[in-house]
This record gives structure tokens, sequence and C-alpha cells, in this order.
């Protein structure tokens, strides 16, 4: 059946009209999601709640509030109070208290809470996308035994968290292969449109892209909140996963794939018999530019390509659709977040880019000398070029992201995120190194005569004569098995025409292999491309736990807060306060010691001393303890006098954590009497 080109007019007109419909879209959608988008450090940490972990608090508060140290999306249920029995005590209403800066929520609790110990558990999903959790308790009165235990599982774990982790890997592999598949094509080896082994790569990619995202969308409620399968019908959970940032990018991502398929369509539609049907008389003209190509790199000068115009806007519209489902991850996950968001971006973009067009197109170059003998050398040595620059590119922008996720050396081998970076590093280099056998592989193709192809034809002929006088076929043309099948007369019996049609494929299937096998130097970089396709197999692995993992910057802040804001249990707070009366024999000091140091009861001792470090025998000493930041106090005390320059007391009750100050009044007579006081850090 011969195919009729659409005229050079039609073509270009085709081409010009889809490159702005493609950019129109993208436009909409990348607006979309910029004005969604907003800078946080990736990966939220609970930075600081009220009451704070293991607290003892006199009395019942009125609710519990968390902090975290970037914004976080919360729902009713993502704070849990639970009392001793597991009974809820919250009122299941979640309180926005963010301010500025600040990030809190909190829930309040029912009034008349008896003494014990509580458990409270949140969930929340932070800025990058990813879900996070945890548990602590805090005690009213005295601690006490408790029947709830604290959840050891992570949010985003457990059989639906494997689930969304493979549509992750799927829709990655996906991208790639789709984005490389066509570039190959457009770049490298414009007579793969035609080719039927790399159209069902790049469709079957598109199918890959498009059911791992639909799966990821509707995996969203349950990984991000209950764990269960069954929460995929909740129609509810679902509108508020279409309200959120992932949600938005998601959609956005399904929208792309639409005008994907356009350009598949297109692709191998329009341009495929544009490619097969062009060419002096009536030859295959991609493939005698192909061969021109092989003579000397370049495309002819002499003999016009008519699709040149279509290729052009091929490019252009599948870069602006490619970057465009790129950006979908960059706008919604660790480049949206940290610092230089609007550097970050962009560069995600590129990276994304970068690896699709080279281990994509990797992929596009294994199945072609797998299925496709006829690949011309001069597309190799092209994709030699394109996988060059993609690797420049890579290594720019992985460098600058390793930098902004990373923060300092420590962060490389102390954290996981450094670790996993290490071993992307490592299968990188060794891509790379296998890549530089696949160059010689190359070299050494493109220097081979090329009657070294044509013999491989001829005998592929002979092997194709051969079988078919022995299953006793008869004679056929073994130029073109096509056609020798098209002539087969069908028999009546199905077992007859069932066993004919084996041994047809198994006919199609020697002469693919004899063509193969029979130049050594193509053979040889199959098999070195084949080593790169599988270890690219396991760098999308690595890179996929990667994106899902806390940045190292991320987790050496928390441990930075951590710190400063927790105190070192059963370490006394000890202080030295000066004072001066302004009286005779006014000055000296006193050293005040607070024991344990920590939120609920502690025992103070006191030590007045005279300048010459005496003990000081004072009239009258008082202590107030105030928590500025949660206006509380000042609560005074009075202690006894247990030695002189000694006093005590006992059952100091510190309700909350938080930076205490200490007031202490001394009286050294009647009349002179002074205050001074310090801050110190409980809890």
């Amino acid at each position: 059946m011969t195919a009729t080109a659409p005229a050079p007019s039609t073509a270009r007109a085709r081409a010009t009209a889809l490159l702005p419909r493609l950019a129109l879209v993208l436009a909409a959608l990348l607006a979309t999601l910029f004005t969604a988008a907003s800078p946080a450090t990736a990966h939220a940490a609970l930075t600081a709640s009220d009451p704070k972990d293991g607290a003892v608090v006199a009395t019942a508060p009125a609710q519990v509030t968390l902090s975290f140290s970037e914004q976080v999306a919360m729902g009713d249920d993502s704070i849990r109070v639970l009392d001793p029995q597991g009974k809820r005590v919250d009122t299941g209403e979640l309180r926005d208290m963010c301010s500025g800066n600040t990030v809190r929520y909190g829930t309040a609790l029912h009034a008349g809470l008896p003494n014990g110990t509580y458990t409270v558990a949140w969930q929340a999903v932070s800025a990058d996308s990813h879900p996070i959790s945890g548990a602590f308790t805090f005690s009213i009165g005295a601690p006490s035994a408790t029947d709830v235990s604290l959840p050891t599982a992570q949010a985003g774990g457990g059989p639906v968290g494997i689930a969304y982790g493979i549509a992750r890997y799927l829709s990655y592999a996906g991208f790639t292969v789709l984005v490389g598949g066509a570039a190959f094509i457009l770049l490298c080896w414009r007579r793969g449109a035609a080719e039927r082994p790399l159209q069902k790569l790049v469709v079957r990619a598109w199918v890959t892209l498009t059911v791992a995202t639909l799966a990821m969308l509707v995996l969203r409620t349950p990984y991000t909140g209950s764990g269960n399968f069954s929460d995929v019908f909740d129609l509810d959970g679902l509108r508020a996963v279409l309200e959120t940032k992932t949600g938005a990018s998601l959609v956005s991502r399904l929208l792309l794939l639409g005008a994907a398929a356009l350009f598949v369509a297109v692709l191998f539609g329009v341009y495929a018999r544009r490619v097969a049907g062009a060419g002096p008389d009536g030859a295959d003209g991609a493939e005698e530019m192909d061969k021109a190509d092989a003579n000397d790199g370049t495309d002819d000068p002499g003999k016009p390509d008519d699709t040149s115009d279509l290729t052009f806007g091929l490019a252009m519209g599948g870069a602006v659709v490619a970057g465009g489902i790129a950006a979908t991850w960059a706008l919604s996950e660790h480049a949206s977040t940290g610092i230089q968001p609007g550097i970050a971006m962009p560069a995600d973009i590129l990276h994304l880019m970068a690896v699709a067009t080279w281990l994509g197109g990797l992929a596009a170059l294994l199945v072609a000398l797998h299925k496709v003998p006829g690949i011309e050398r001069a597309a190799v040595r092209r994709f030699s070029t394109v996988a060059f620059v993609s690797v420049l590119v890579l290594a720019v922008t992985g460098i600058y992201q390793s930098w902004r996720q990373l923060g300092s050396w420590s962060a490389l081998t102390g954290t996981d995120y450094g670790q996993l970076l290490l071993l992307k590093v490592a299968l990188v280099a060794v891509l790379l190194g296998i890549a530089y056998a696949s160059r010689k592989w190359t070299a050494r193709l493109a220097d081979a005569p090329v009657a070294r192809v044509a013999a491989a034809e001829q005998t592929s002929g002979a092997v194709s004569r051969e079988t078919a006088s022995a299953d006793g076929s008869g004679d056929t043309a073994p130029a073109d098995v096509s056609r020798e099948t098209e002539a087969v007369t069908v028999p009546a019996d199905p077992q007859r025409a069932a066993q004919l049609a084996r041994q047809r494929a198994a006919r199609e299937s020697a002469r693919e292999k004899q063509v193969r096998d029979a130049d050594p130097d193509r053979a040889g970089l199959r098999r070195s491309v084949l080593a790169e396709a599988a270890i690219a197999v396991i760098l999308l692995a690595v890179t996929t736990v990667l994106t899902s993992t806390e940045p190292g910057r991320a987790v050496e802040q928390e441990t930075g807060r951590g710190s400063t804001a927790t105190a070192v249990p059963d370490r006394a707070v000890k202080i030295t306060l000066p004072f001066d009366t302004g009286g005779p024999n006014g000055k000296g000091s006193v050293r005040l010691e607070l024991d344990p140091g920590r939120v609920g009861a502690n025992t103070l001792h006191l030590w007045s001393d005279s300048p010459d470090g005496a003990p000081l025998d004072l009239p009258e000493i008082k202590v107030a303890f105030t928590l500025p930041a949660k206006d509380i106090g000042p609560l005074p005390l009075v202690p006894e006098q247990a030695a002189p320059g000694h006093w005590t007391a006992s059952g100091v009750q510190l309700p909350l954590a938080g930076e205490w100050r200490i007031d202490v009044t001394v009286r050294t007579s009647e009349i002179d009497q002074t205050t001074v006081q310090k801050t110190v850090k409980i809890g």
C-alpha cells in the first residue's frame, strides 16, 4: 500500500498550528502551579508542642498546640488526644493559629480532664507533598499507666505506601522513555518514526505514565491519611486532594499527557508517512538520507528534505509538552521548597529533561539495535552527541541540586539523603564508564565498510530461502519476507494455518537474528547498550527513593533545633546571681540549683555567699518563676532555711517547657533589698 504524503505547505501549517496550542496549555498549567508553590524548608518537622513531650502539668490544659518548621496541610482529625483508656478527649476541631512565619495548629480539649498520662497523635502533609506523622505523651498531675500504644508506623508506609512508591517509579520510567524515545527519533533517527518496535516503545511509555499518574491521584488520600486501600473510593478525600498543590500537579500532568497523545499521534501518523514515503523515484527517502549521512556525517545538501519543517514543529511542540510534564514534579516536590526555589525549579526541569533524553534515548537505541537490524551508523553517532550534551546538563544541574539539598559535607555521609546521593553518583559513574565502551563500539561501527551491512542482508535472504524450502512453503522472494507473508494462501485447516504462521514467525526471527549477528561491531554495541539500560533501571529506582527522602540540609537543621530545645535529662540547672543591696554588707552572690531542671516537680536549693566566699546569712530570700511567652507567673516561692546561708524547697512545679525567668529577691537589712534575675531553659 502506497502512503500519500501531505504537501509541505500542509505539514508546515499543521506544525505551526500545533506549537501555539501546546504552549498555551503549558502556560496556563504552569501559572496555576506557580501560584500554589511557596518557598519553605523541605520536609516539615515538629519543632515544638504545648504541652511538651513528657511534660507533667499541674492542671489540665485547655488545648494542645503543635508548631512546625514549615507550612503543612492538616484536617480536623490530624491531631488526636487520647486519655489513658484510649478515649478521645479533644473536640475534633482543628485550630489554625498560624501567624507570620509561625506555623502552629491546635485542638481544644474537653473540660475537667482527670489526672493521668495522655497521648497526642498527629499527622500532616508537608509542603513538598510527603506525609509526616508522630506521637508523644504528657501527664496531668502525675504520670500514670496507659493502654494507648504510641504508633510506630510512619505516615505513607505500609502496603499503600509501597503501591504509591511503585506508581512513582513507573511515572518516572514512563516519562523517561516517552521523552527519550521521541527525542531519539527526532534528533537521531527520523526513519525510526515508521518502525513498529519504536512506536510500541513510545506508546507503551505514554500508557505507563498515564496509568501511574492516575494511580497516584486515587492513592493520594490513603497515602496521606489512613493507609487503607478502601479510601480510594472516598470522594470527599479525592476532592480534598484536588485542592492541594500535589493534586493540582497530578491533574495538570494528565492534561499535558492529553497533549502528548496528540504529539505521539502526529509523530507516528503524518510524520511517519512523510519519512517513509519521501525520496526520489518512490524510494525510501529517509533511508537514502541516512545512508548519505553514513558517508559524510551530514544531510545531503543536494537533496531537499521535505520533513525539516515538520520535524522542527514536532521538536518544539514536544519540548514544550515534555517541559510541562517535568514541571509537574519540580513545582510540587523538593525543588519547590527550601532555599532558592526560583532557581531550583527550572534547574530541576532541565535535570529531568536531560535524564529522560539520555536514558530514554538509550532505551530507544537498545530496541532499535535489537529489533531493527537496519539502523544506520549515523543515527548511533548522533545519539552519542545528544547523550554527551545531556550528561553535561545533568552534571551542572545535579551539582547545584546536591549543594542545595545537602548544605554541608557532613550531610553527605551523615544522612540518608546524602548516602543515597553517593549511591546515585556511583551508578552514574558506572553508567558513564559503560557509555565510554559504547563509544568505542560506535567508532568501530562507523569505520566499518558499508558492504558489511549488505552482506548481512544477503545472508538473511539466504536463510529465508532455506527456511522456506525446509517448511515446504515453496520459493519466495527473500528480499521481502512481508510480501512473502501476504502472498501465502491461508489453508482451510485452522491447525495448518497456525503451523504456517509459526513457521513464518520463526523465519522472521531467524532473519533478524542473522542480520544482528552478522556484524560483530553492531553486536558488541548492542551488548554494551544493554548493560547501560540495566544500570539505568537501578538508577531510576534510586532516584525515586531519593525524591521521597528528607534532604540532608533539613535533617541537620532539625538536629540543630533539637539540641537547643531539648534539655539534658536529670541534670540540675545551676546559676550564680551576684547582688548588691546598697547597704552595709550588702554585696554577695546567690547560688541557685534546680534539680532535675525539667517540667514537673523540682527541688530548689539556694546558697548565699559573701564576697570572700563565706556563707552569708540573710534575713529573707524569695524566689519567683515567670514564663513570659505563655503569660504564666510570677509563681512566688518562699524557701525554708535549712542552715545558715542555705535555703531549700521541694515540689517546685514548673508546668510548661520554655524560657523561664527566675527572680531572686534578697534582703540584707530591714530596708536594704534587691531583686536579681536570670532566664533559663526548662524542658
